[in-house]
């Protein structure tokens, strides 16, 4: 069970005021993340170019570079926190992860394929997605077999799947020219260069959002456990198919978007529940608040640390989720 699944902080008495302090954080870190880069720009400069004025320079910055980025980095960030919660409850597991099921292990393949074959970016991005939905399939159904899954066999199979994908990874690259594993190798640690302009990681954050928080009362009870839940009338089966579901659409969104990105599903909802409690109707949408905020600084840092070059996204949320990870891990200690 999740623990503090049955209490509410305070700060989760006063929903308002968090996703208030969420909403005015996530435009400070667009705002920096549209400021910083190997050309810094001023507040005013990019208030003016957003109002169609200032230098040509500094539009083209504001416009058509760093904004687009911002927000597929936002809204990939809010995505992979959503399906991290997700995960948590339907695996009743705090540590749980939105990767831990393989399915960025199957959207990698997919997306590979695609790099190897000389298709363009709408073609990598569709196998991406395509693998991803496949390594779904794949998960549910050997979990699944000819009875019923628990989360530990589900987790087990994801594993063991994952780790099979992985094999496919490094075959792939291993038989690969030199010239083209850069581009291979920077997608697999996430990147975000050509995300901009995707309106489908905004459009599924949107719509995730509007199915899960009607659902939140019943997730609230399921992460109490499936017995109890179903004696409190909730259809566990049913609703324990669709948040799998979910979670591997999300997923599949975000890993087609930027990559394979570690850690932002796994310390964002948790380190949240410890904040603000399990509520779970409070909890999604300032996963998606956070989870953007923690994407969106941490490509922010990887376009600037080493500016002109730049670093994988997904680099930066490693060195970021590792320490966190160990922490919490050590807090969570019986």
């Amino acid at each position: 069970m999740i623990p503090g699944s049955g209490s509410v902080s305070s700060a989760g008495r006063h929903p308002a005021l968090v996703l208030g302090i969420l909403g005015v954080a996530a435009v400070l870190a667009l705002l920096s993340s549209v400021m910083l880069g190997s050309v810094a720009l001023t507040p005013n400069d990019v208030i003016v170019a957003l109002l169609g004025g200032g230098s040509d320079l500094a539009r083209i910055l504001v416009l058509e570079l760093r904004l687009p980025r911002s927000l597929a980095a936002f809204a990939t960030g809010g995505l992979l926190a959503i399906a991290g919660a997700l995960m948590q409850v339907l695996l009743r597991n705090p540590l749980a992860d939105p990767y831990v099921l393989g399915i960025s292990g199957g959207a990698a393949v997919g997306a590979l394929l695609a790099m190897i074959s000389g298709l363009g970016l709408t073609w990598v991005s569709g196998s991406a997605f395509a693998g991803a939905l496949l390594s779904t399939l794949i998960v549910f159904g050997l979990a699944h077999g000819t009875g019923s899954w628990t989360p530990t066999r589900l987790l087990l199979t994801g594993v063991v799947v994952a780790a099979g994908w992985g094999a496919v990874i490094t075959s792939l690259l291993a038989v690969r020219p030199s010239p083209e594993l850069p581009g291979m190798l920077y997608w697999l640690m996430g990147d975000l260069t050509h995300a901009r302009g995707n309106t489908l990681p905004w459009l599924t954050l949107a719509l995730i959002i509007g199915l899960t928080l009607p659902l939140g009362r019943s997730l609230n009870v399921l992460a109490r456990g499936p017995l109890q839940a179903a004696v409190l009338g909730v259809a566990v089966r049913r609703l324990e198919w669709t948040v799998y579901l979910l979670a591997a659409v999300v997923t599949a969104v975000a890993v087609t978007t930027a990559g394979t990105i570690g850690f932002v599903g796994l310390i964002v909802p948790h380190m949240l529940r410890l904040v603000i409690g399990n509520d779970q109707r409070l909890l999604l949408p300032a996963s998606a608040l956070a989870g953007g905020i923690l994407l969106t600084l941490a490509d922010t840092l990887a376009r600037t640390i080493i500016a002109p070059e730049q670093l994988p996204v997904g680099v930066i949320t490693a060195m970021l989720g590792v320490p966190v990870f160990l922490y919490l891990l050590y807090r969570s200690r019986t």
